[in-house]
């Protein structure tokens, strides 16, 4: 990629100065929608999957459904045929109740939704990634689909510093587990290092049992106060150690080698479509802690800043950050609780994860680059 490349990127304040329908954000995703000109991408009649996070029971600070609905009917103007996709992030039909709680649901957003890797999480096309990874499972309705509206709730996260697109491909269009070789070859290829066992200290175990409350695939539970887990059907998706106040379980892990395998995945999703058949959309609004996969929600760190727009990957990550970065913490928030002033890296401070390391993979392995034109809407 040539150095001199500059990427656009379309902003839309979160802020309204006029008591006006285009102001608001959902008229104003409207006009981004007509301003980056939806038909440079996608032709009539061409299925366009809409790839986002569904939530999960108690997350409900995900991309809304009523801006969902607005970038279906804007496909739909220009003739595409757009649906609502993810992968099982727990089992199947549970997820898709989830997202109909959510408010994901044909109703509501105007499109049918279906999961991308099927009711049980295993129906996916192995990809070539990169020399961290090898091969990947893709699910196999991002695989086959010819284009992609990639809309993603930018936020913090707890292991990757914060989720955006790059994490939304990475993470949400990669299965779990495939048939053959299980888990290595999913997600949890990224999450953990070597066989990726999970170790528990019992002296530091207070016994809440919330890892077993939340692992998505009933795979932990306790037997005489002793901690057992069913490694073969578990994911390596590490939920449980997350959510351990006592920092008693433990994933194996690398945070250099987790932030590059996340943009080794995006490559490797991506790499199933032809050039400029992939939008970008970044909401950042709702700016949480942590991930939309968490069995709740948390209180937002930052003021929402707006919508992004633009065809390239890296340059929306880098503008998320850009826009975020130095604002002051919400009161009453996390960042409050630690200290986190205007001026500071929030994501640095809440997670302490080196997470630029993806955007400067994405860019080295050639998604996009940092250098981008931000055109804010008028």
């Amino acid at each position: 990629m040539s150095d001199e490349r500059i990427a656009t990127v379309y902003f839309a304040p979160a802020r309204v100065k006029k008591w006006k329908y285009s102001e608001s954000l959902p008229g104003k995703l409207e006009r981004l929608l007509k301003e980056i000109g939806l038909n440079k991408y996608f032709e009539r009649d061409e299925w366009v999957a809409i790839k986002t996070h569904f939530g999960s029971e108690g997350a409900h600070r995900i991309v809304r459904p009523v801006f969902l609905r607005k970038v279906v009917e804007a496909l739909r103007t220009i003739g595409a045929k757009p649906f609502i996709t993810d992968t099982v992030r727990i089992k199947g039909l549970d997820y898709l109740e989830v997202a109909n709680q959510n408010g994901i649901n044909h109703l509501s957003c105007g499109a049918p939704v279906v999961l991308a890797d099927g009711l049980y999480g295993n129906d996916n096309i192995m990809v070539r990634a990169g020399e961290i990874l090898g091969e990947i499972a893709v699910a196999s309705v991002i695989y086959d689909v010819p284009a992609m509206v990639v809309c993603s709730h930018f936020k913090g996260h707890i292991n990757a510093g914060f989720g955006g697109a790059i994490k939304n491909l990475a993470m949400g269009a990669v299965s779990g587990s495939h048939r053959h070789c299980g888990w290595k070859c999913g997600r949890g290829a990224m999450h953990t290092i070597g066989e990726g066992m999970l170790v528990w200290d019992k002296e530091k175990c207070a016994l809440c049992l919330q890892c077993e409350e939340i692992c998505p695939l009933d795979c932990i539970e306790f037997k005489d106060n002793e901690f057992t887990y069913n490694d073969e059907r578990c994911w390596r998706c590490g939920r449980c150690t997350r959510v351990c106040p006592e920092g008693a379980l433990v994933l194996p892990g690398d945070d250099e080698l987790f932030m590059r395998s996340l943009a080794e995945a995006a490559m490797a999703v991506l790499g199933t479509f032809r050039p400029g058949k992939v939008l970008y959309i970044n909401f950042l609004t709702e700016i949480q802690p942590e991930c939309d996969c968490m069995p709740a929600a948390e209180v937002p760190v930052v003021q929402d800043q707006g919508i992004l727009i633009s065809d390239d990957i890296v340059a929306i990550e880098q503008a998320s950050l850009d826009l975020i970065t130095g604002k002051a913490p919400l009161p009453q928030s996390l960042a409050e609780d630690m200290g986190i002033k205007q001026g500071d890296d929030i994501l640095m401070g809440l997670h302490k994860k080196p997470y630029i390391l993806q955007i400067e993979e994405a860019e080295r392995l050639g998604l996009g680059t940092r250098k981008y034109d931000l055109i804010t809407l008028q």
